[in-house]
């Protein structure tokens, strides 16, 4: 007897059939897979497919199918997935970069003195001889005549060799095909090269692009990818959401309109804005048109007691994605870092070199210290297990450490760096030791502070606590996120606050061009940025989807909602404030 599949299941089936006949007939391919439709398990399907077939081939001609994610977390997933299987080739791509230009190394020490990073230390890499040219901990260093690279001279170091014919067919002996993650992710500059070089091209590797230009959201990455080689295949199916809120998302998104796994399961959507607040709203900058801090909190108060009356339980599986950060900074425990940064980029994206220390080597040595993983704590300070030459230097890292420890809990900022600074313990990075140089130099002089010197002078009075506290939001230890924190995740509920704040983001102008085409005009790049994270953000829930703004909205705004929402309750809570 038959089973019989339900429609996401039908619209997963026919692009499941598109996709294998590209498999089979070696054509190139974009993968689009909107939200909760199942990208990746379509990308593990493809995989095992090559895999049943192809195995033995591969490995009798030394090759492997290449499959290169954006992050660790999908490497290792994907790599799970295929039970580590030899034939496949999966890790990051500036590690796959990496791994195809490494062996040319006469080329590679002749293009480091061309790239940017580099170019005020020329006179360091003659008389360092170098030798080598090697990247292991993603920082630039000259080491026994070996300069390291950082992270972004790979793409370039790979670009310039692509130009290279016998670089190419190196890639080509050895991947002839490759699966690309999260295509929109990856950057600009690779894709484009892969698209001229590659793509269309005869004896070149066959591509497969598995992605969502609409979740596009790192500032470098290509969003849409078209060329005349690649055969679009559409994945219309979600089995993440109930049937209402897949219903708006279809309104949304009509282009690709998704079937859903269960028509008949419960759902709800509720809207509320705040257009009937009497008081005077924010006019600074980019945050104009939004309620003052206390109006704002009251709103979101209200709003979670309102969502509770209808059975929401905000603690257990229920997310608040902030995209406003004064609001989730409030709640989280970093509200000075707004006061001490122009821009909350700096923060919220580690912009600021000395935030990026924090988060990415300093917070994670402490935590493994206080969890006694050793090992990992020397992995996240990016140092080698140093050599104990006796009990001395393990006193010396212990004590280090235990007054690192005391000090997150109860100093400052700038009670931590002077404590690194006199202990090397860990050692602090480059780039903080640069800029403490520079503050140091300039308040020795008497000079004013401005920008990146004055905000860290500002930072330093700022209690470590709010580190500790951004740093938690930043690795979504915390209900209150944003977008970028929660991609790929969905959720039983899920609260979306809406407000200014951001420089990059206006949701009020996003709604009045979504239903206006003419008034996007040459504002493109932002209506996709606007629109990607509106879009990533509420196609998170499984079950139930609630909308808050705090800003003020437009009539054409409050039209596309009525539009996109219709049938939902949609209500003015301004009043109430």
């Amino acid at each position: 007897m038959a089973v019989e599949l339900n429609p996401a299941e039908i619209a997963a089936t026919a692009s499941w059939e598109v996709l294998k006949g590209c498999l089979d007939d070696g054509s190139s391919f974009v993968f689009e897979a909107g939200a909760g439709a199942g990208k990746t398990y379509s990308l593990i399907a493809a995989l095992r497919y090559i895999l049943k077939d192809r195995a033995r081939e591969l490995q009798r001609k030394h090759q492997q199918v290449a499959c290169i994610t954006y992050t660790n977390v999908a490497r290792d997933m994907i790599i799970a997935q295929t039970d580590g299987d030899p034939s496949i080739y999966c890790d990051t791509t500036h590690a796959f970069a990496w791994m195809l230009v490494s062996p040319f190394q006469k080329r590679l020490r002749e293009l480091v003195r061309t790239l940017p990073g580099w170019a005020d230390r020329i006179e360091e890499l003659d008389s360092a001889n170098i030798t080598a040219v090697g990247y292991a901990l993603g920082r630039r260093t000259i080491d026994d005549g070996t300069a390291n690279l950082h992270h972004d001279d790979i793409f370039p170091v790979f670009i310039e060799l692509m130009q290279s014919t016998k670089f190419r067919n190196t890639v080509v002996s050895r991947f002839p095909l490759v699966f690309v993650d999260e295509y929109q992710d990856t950057n600009s500059d690779l894709i484009e090269v892969l698209k001229d070089k590659f793509i269309g091209k005869p004896n070149a590797p066959q591509f497969g692009f598995f992605g969502d230009h609409w979740q596009k959201i790192y500032g470098d990455g290509c969003g849409s990818i078209t060329h005349e080689a690649l055969k679009r295949i559409d994945k219309k199916a979600n089995f993440r959401s109930t049937k209402p809120i897949v219903d708006s998302l279809n309104l949304i998104r009509p282009e690709l309109a998704q079937a859903v796994k269960d028509p008949v399961a419960p759902g709800e959507i509720h809207i509320f804005h705040t257009n009937g607040w009497g008081g005077v709203r924010l006019t600074a900058n980019h945050w104009q048109g939004d309620l003052p801090v206390a109006e704002a909190a009251r709103a979101l108060r209200n709003v979670r007691t309102e969502l509770e009356s209808f059975g929401w339980d905000f603690s257990s599986d229920t997310k608040v994605l902030m995209l406003t950060h004064r609001a989730l900074a409030t709640e989280m425990g970093y509200e000075s870092m707004r006061t001490v940064f122009a821009y909350n980029d700096s923060f919220t994206r580690k912009a600021n070199e000395v935030i990026a220390y924090f988060h990415e080597h300093l917070e994670p040595a402490a935590r493994a210290y206080l969890d006694k993983r050793f090992g990992q704590m020397f992995n996240a300070i990016d140092s080698e297990r140093p050599v104990m030459n006796g009990p001395a230097d393990k006193v010396r890292w212990a004590d280090a450490m235990r007054r690192l420890c005391e000090l997150r809990d109860t100093g400052t900022v700038g009670d931590v760096i002077e404590h690194l600074s006199s202990t090397s313990l860990p050692i602090l990075s480059e780039a903080v030791i640069r800029q403490e140089r520079a503050l140091a130099d300039a308040l020795a002089a008497g000079e004013p502070l401005t920008g990146r010197i004055k905000e860290l002078h500002a930072l330093h009075a700022i209690s470590y606590q709010e580190i500790i506290a951004l740093c938690e939001y930043l690795d979504g230890h915390s209900p209150f996120e944003t977008k970028h924190g929660v991609k790929g995740d969905q959720f039983e509920n899920v609260l979306v606050v809406f407000g200014r704040g951001w420089n990059e983001y206006n949701f009020n102008s996003y709604l009045k061009m979504a239903d206006n085409a003419v008034l996007i005009g040459t504002q493109a790049a932002a209506y996709e940025r606007y629109r990607n994270l509106f879009y990533v953000a509420v196609s998170r829930p499984k079950r139930r989807l609630a909308l808050v703004f705090t800003h003020l909205l437009e009539p054409a705004a409050m039209a596309t909602l009525s539009k996109w929402f219709a049938g939902h309750q949609i209500r003015d809570i301004g009043p109430t404030l």
